[in-house]
């Protein structure tokens, strides 16, 4: 196992510069002056001499003077030494500018994830030993309805339902503006806003995931060792629960390991609807603005995540199935 996770963490590490090669070199070939657009709004004001004066000193303070492979090399170093950069936009650390949001993002998918994994596995084994049944059939037809369509429009529908014919949930932001109060007041104010995308995230996620559980459930019920179960006189409970779940959970395991990385990274839709200020939203503003401090900072993390994501599901296939063997 330990021999295993080395020759894994050797993997990742060349994993990551290789990627992080690509990720410079293309948003390095997208169009657009990142100068030019730090000193918008400048050049009415000044003489074109003095423009060029300041575009020529923000160029090198950018580092945007020196060859590419040059501002690589200065870019991973930084990086590896846990400085990301300053954001052209902001003017501020990227580390700084994308705290808050990372805490929001979290806590929005933690929760949602849980709601989600709470609802989807016992109603995916609950169609699958009722399989054919009119409450499995109900089921499925509900599912499909709610896997076809986008988050937008389940959003939009919420949003509907919610703030307009009954005004019980705020329809944007994370706090109330102006609130001031104790930590405890400023969390509640922040669960009330959270509210309507966490019921939208929810139910958008049901679907997919509620038949991903039933079909592995499915399959392993019509597997030779759970006749056999039940034909030693096994409890129906414990030959559900204990046998066919456990090995139902392999497949299970790769929707895990995938939510593991949405975690960190948001919902651009979700989070933009809403007006929640998190990394999905932060994201989608940061590539808009060309600001490629914040994107290249973000990419690298969500790369790492994927990375380490992977071999955490490898290691926890060898958990849930002893057949499986790490070498």
């Amino acid at each position: 196992m330990l021999r295993y996770i080395a020759k894994r963490l050797v993997y990742i590490v060349f994993v990551f510069f290789v990627v992080s090669i690509l990720m410079f070199g293309i948003y390095k070939s997208v169009p657009g002056d990142p100068v030019a657009m730090q000193l918008d709004g400048k050049a009415t004001s000044m003489t074109p001499e003095q423009y060029q004066q300041l575009y020529d000193q923000t160029k090198e303070r950018l580092g945007l003077d020196k060859p590419v492979y040059v501002q690589y090399l200065v870019w991973i170093t930084d990086m590896m030494q846990g400085n990301f950069g300053i954001s052209s936009i902001h003017r501020v650390p990227v580390i700084k500018l994308v705290a808050e949001p990372m805490k929001n993002t979290i806590l929005l998918n933690v929760v949602s994830l849980v709601l989600v994994f709470l609802i989807t596995i016992p109603l995916g084994i609950a169609t699958a030993v009722r399989k054919g049944s009119k409450f499995d059939t109900g089921v499925q037809i509900g599912t499909i309805v709610g896997y076809s369509m986008p988050s937008f429009v389940i959003a939009l529908i919420a949003i509907v339902i919610f703030a307009v014919k009954f005004p019980l949930l705020p329809i944007s932001g994370v706090n109330t503006a102006g609130l001031t109060g104790s930590s405890w007041v400023m969390f509640k104010d922040k669960m009330y806003h959270m509210a309507l995308p966490l019921i939208v995230m929810t139910i958008a996620s049901l679907g997919s995931i509620t038949r991903y559980v039933r079909a592995a459930m499915i399959e392993a019920l019509s597997m030779d060792y759970i006749r056999t179960a039940r034909a030693k006189g096994l409890r129906e409970k414990v030959v559900i629960y204990s046998h066919a779940f456990r090995n139902a959970l392999i497949p299970v395991v790769t929707i895990i390991t995938a939510w593991f990385v949405s975690i960190f990274s948001g919902s651009v839709v979700i989070e933009t609807i809403f007006l929640w200020n998190g990394m999905g939203k932060i994201l989608l503003d940061s590539l808009l603005k060309q600001d490629f401090a914040v994107v290249l900072a973000m990419q690298m993390f969500y790369v790492i995540l994927t990375l380490a994501g992977n071999l955490l599901m490898d290691i926890a296939y060898g958990f849930v199935d002893p057949r499986v063997k790490l070498d």
